[in-house]
């Protein structure tokens, strides 16, 4: 299967090689090619336990919502899962530059999770001041990740690459975008799962998200201000003698920041909204029950994301640093629900050879439940290797 599958991997590096071959002689000192990406080792011991389909990061929403839900406690993992492989292309016109990116990892999620097989991460262009495909979304910050190895990242980050068309007026150190994303969310249903009435119920969503966002980039680093507007139906297919259809309008508001410290960074974040939760790099639900004349009420949440990146030397760096996902649960939602997830993490890191980093990082998470008192825990210690690769062709 994983044969089959790299099989148009492989003709795409062709084709790549092609173009720039084929281009002609004005051309060959313009038009460049880049291919880069990494092969990763994760290796480490959880003292806990969690979801064996994400047995290789620290979820707070993916630890158990009761007593021994996955087992006993006690697991060693590993993986290359985090390897990754990435084109990008650039053909100048005579009104500017193309920009294209496909890039692809090896972390299986939805129907693939906790398996070793591609996933598309970026499948985006530019031309000018507007972009198409997929990529990170406006409404969040990838710069406010910090330099760890735990693949998975603060849960209270803002962190999704979504399908959009966006529209960039300003760039550069003073930035605007704005955009039009897919939309999509999920709902609990909570104590009335299962019940006949929510048979027929289907999600729909008339309008694609609205986000933007504003960044000022300065010697000292940069702050940015994001924003995201949506609305999501659902509908009741029989709505005799109940009918449950509804709706609901989901908002937030994230400002983010880097610090600049010599060589270190500060990477601050917080994000409040409400029904924004598949935005959220870990997060539930965008929409929960009511059990009341509205039927169902977008969550509100808070994230925050505080990360200190240290360079001791050119040899060694270190990342220490907190993060918080926090939901205001609704009333119909089953006790074990999901209410609160915190993340912490302190690493140490090697970059004696170039293109090689390699170090270890203790990671802490922890999960409560919405009502039922039940709160867990989880200790781990992870150990990878990166070995990167890339080469050029065309350009300058």
């Amino acid at each position: 299967m994983i044969i089959r599958r790299c099989h148009w991997m492989f003709a795409l590096m062709a084709l790549a090689a092609t173009y720039v071959a084929a281009a002609p002689a004005e051309d060959q000192g313009e038009k460049r090619l880049d291919v880069y990406g990494f092969a990763m080792l994760d290796m480490g011991y959880q003292s806990g336990q969690n979801d064996p389909d994400w047995f290789d990061v620290l979820r707070p929403t993916k630890l158990p919502s009761f007593e021994d839900e996955f087992g006993e406690d006690g697991h060693t993992f590993a993986g290359v899962r985090q390897s990754r492989l990435g084109v990008k292309g650039f053909i100048p016109t005579t009104n500017g530059e193309i920009k294209t990116i496909f890039e692809f990892e090896l972390f299986g999620t939805g129907t693939d999770a906790g398996q070793t097989t591609f996933r598309l991460r970026h499948a985006w262009g530019e031309y000018g001041q507007w972009g198409a495909g997929q990529s990170w979304s406006p409404f969040m910050d990838p710069d406010v990740f910090p330099n760890s190895i735990e693949y998975w990242g603060p849960p209270g980050m803002v962190f999704f690459r979504n399908v959009q068309l966006r529209y960039m007026p300003m760039q550069g150190n003073d930035e605007l975008f704005i955009a039009m994303e897919r939309p999509g969310a999920s709902g609990d249903p909570g104590v009335a799962v299962g019940s006949p009435e929510l048979a027929d119920v289907t999600a729909r969503f008339p309008l694609p998200d609205l986000t933007a966002h504003y960044r000022m980039t300065r010697d000292w680093g940069h702050v940015q201000v994001a924003g995201i507007l949506r609305y999501m139906e659902w509908d009741d297919g029989t709505p005799v003698p109940v009918d449950v259809s509804g709706d609901a309008t989901g908002w937030g508001i994230n400002v983010s920041s880097n610090l600049k410290f010599g060589q270190d960074t500060l990477r601050l974040q917080v994000v409040y909204g409400e029904g924004i939760a598949n935005y959220m790099n870990d997060a539930t639900v965008d929409v929960g029950a009511t059990g009341g004349a509205d039927i169902a009420e977008a969550l509100p949440l808070l994230g925050l994301v505080a990360f200190y990146d240290r360079t001791w030397n050119t040899t060694w760096t270190s990342t220490i640093g907190y993060s918080l996902i926090d939901f205001d649960n609704s009333a119909a939602q089953a006790p074990s629900a999901f209410k609160r997830g915190q993340y912490v993490l302190v690493n140490l890191l090697n970059h004696s050879i170039d293109n090689l980093m390699w170090g270890g990082e203790l990671q802490w998470g922890d999960r409560e439940n919405f009502s039922d008192g039940f709160t867990v825990d989880d200790l781990r210690f992870q150990f990878s290797a990166k070995y990167n690769f890339g080469y050029s062709w065309g350009g300058k």
